[in-house]
């Protein structure tokens, strides 16, 4: 059975929260969670025997099976699952890592407002991996991190986890709710490839970033590395596409979905609307009516009693968990948002993601299994949040960013590399506190733009001169046009 959502605290001015929210959960699995939004309604009329059917029928009346009509996706920034969740109970992670020299180094504490930079493109991930198998990538022996290029920071800056008092609301949701540790990203890489994973479940054999606005406005010269099936660079490409995404399934199905946003001509934060990638987004009537910029607007929407059947939400720079942002206040606008949703009518029907796009550079000891040319990156956190979720749970099953997309209502085209998972089994106070952790001024956007420029000059590509819109001056006047650079 299902208990009410108690909010027990806020988060703090700097991003963490003292006691988060506590709701109350009772009841599934959270292996079930990824199909939550899969009426159950098939077992009446199987062919089970009456007292197995019955049994089953008993128990998905006390679950949340066909009561969940709406879905939030919550999109988190570049940590790796041992970087977020080290020593977090009964999950797996570990307190060191090995380096291609044989040395073993202790992860070392380094807080959220730290800024610095790792390379996390695809050379980037086949390096620290060192794999053993006949593709790049694959057979990981998970001790090259320390040959990733590293930008600032502190020494070893790759073998580091972000330290407990920190972390505390998230480890605190995993507590009430339910933490995945076998989630892997999709991709290989970086942001760009990812955001088109959590929207469309492909990128079409995209690697790395484009040069600019990363998307259609960038025009004809703003193009984007391919992947072959070898897993090396092919010909670029255009990054605009025309593939069916999830928005394009709910429209197809009659129903709401809302991507809540930064302008694509704000970067850093603007890079990752992942819909400014889809031309027929883009240019069409979804881009004025389904893409919700900027993003805060998710506070005063879902207070008016307004919350989409499938909603996206990508945070600011300063709200990320992004290294190069360093704003430290991710823990904070994360839980503003749960207990925006915890605290509405629509909880009892709501299912909550919180995903992180990327490893970000940052070691993890997991290998990630192959899954065809394009996947599986590394490892990187999943919370999953319901009314009816497991307390306290720690899922070992294995998933991958398109496992929230994997659902028979919304299944996508066959085109899509989507696989299911191995088990698919006062208001006011709190929205003005969440419009507080959702409007401080993007002032670490500025650093952050420095500290691409000078990963620029070092991580290049042969097939890719780079101008960048947006960034601040200094890091323009550091580019100069002729750099070939990857920005996430």
């Amino acid at each position: 059975m299902r208990r009410r959502y108690v909010p027990k605290g806020l988060p703090s001015s700097r991003g963490i929260a003292p006691h988060i929210v506590k709701h109350l959960p009772h009841c599934i699995a959270l292996c079930s969670a990824i199909a939550l939004l899969t009426a159950c309604s098939n077992v009446a009329n199987s062919g089970l025997p009456l007292t197995t059917r019955d049994a089953m029928l008993s128990m998905l009346a006390t679950s949340g099976a066909g009561k969940i009509k709406h879905v939030v996706y919550i999109v988190q920034e570049n940590r790796s699952f041992d970087n977020l969740f080290q020593g977090y109970p009964g999950a797996d992670t570990v307190a060191s890592g090995e380096t291609s020299k044989g040395k073993t180094i202790q992860l070392q504490p380094v807080k959220l407002s730290v800024q610095y930079e790792i390379d996390h493109s695809v050379d980037a991930m086949f390096a620290a991996c060192r794999g053993t198998g006949k593709l790049p990538g694959t057979k990981c022996r998970m001790d090259g991190f320390n040959l990733e290029f590293l930008y600032g920071g502190p020494l070893h800056g790759q073998y580091a986890y972000v330290p407990h008092a920190e972390t505390k609301p998230y480890f605190d949701m995993a507590h009430e709710w339910v933490l995945a540790d076998r989630m892997f990203a999709s991709q290989l890489d970086e942001s760009f490839v990812a955001h088109q994973y959590i929207i469309a479940a492909q990128a079409h054999r995209s690697a790395d970033i484009p040069n600019s606005f990363w998307g259609c406005e960038g025009g004809i010269t703003d193009i984007v590395p391919t992947l072959t099936q070898k897993r090396t660079f092919g010909n670029s490409q255009r990054a605009c596409f025309n593939y069916p995404t999830l928005g394009d399934e709910l429209d197809h199905a009659g129903l709401s979905w809302r991507y809540y946003t930064t302008s694509y001509k704000r970067p850093i934060a603007g890079f990752w609307s992942g819909y400014q990638a889809v031309h027929h987004i883009f240019y069409g009537p979804d881009w004025a009516k389904d893409i919700i910029m900027p993003q805060k607007r998710f506070f005063k929407d879902i207070a008016a009693g307004q919350l989409a059947t499938f909603t996206w939400i990508t945070p600011i720079c300063v709200n990320s968990d992004h290294i190069a942002c360093g704003g430290g206040f991710g823990p904070s606008w994360v839980t503003a948002l749960v207990n925006a949703i915890g605290t509405s009518k629509f909880w009892d029907t709501t299912a909550v993601f919180v995903q992180w796009d990327d490893w970000g550079g940052l070691y993890d000891h997991v290998p990630p299994p192959h899954r065809g040319f394009d996947g599986l990156g590394f490892r990187v956190p999943l919370l999953m949040i319901s009314p009816y979720a497991k307390k306290n749970y720690v899922s070992h099953a294995q998933y991958e960013t398109t496992s929230v997309l994997r659902r028979r209502r919304f299944r996508p085209a066959s085109a899509y590399r989507c696989r299911p998972a191995r088990h698919l089994s006062g208001r006011r106070l709190l929205q003005l506190c969440a419009e507080a952790a959702a409007v401080h001024t993007d002032q670490s956007a500025e650093r952050a733009g420095v500290l691409f420029a000078a990963a620029a000059r070092r991580r290049t590509h042969p097939r890719r001169p780079v101008v960048l819109f947006g960034i601040d001056r200094q890091a323009r006047r550091l580019l100069a046009f002729e750099v070939r650079a990857r920005v996430l």
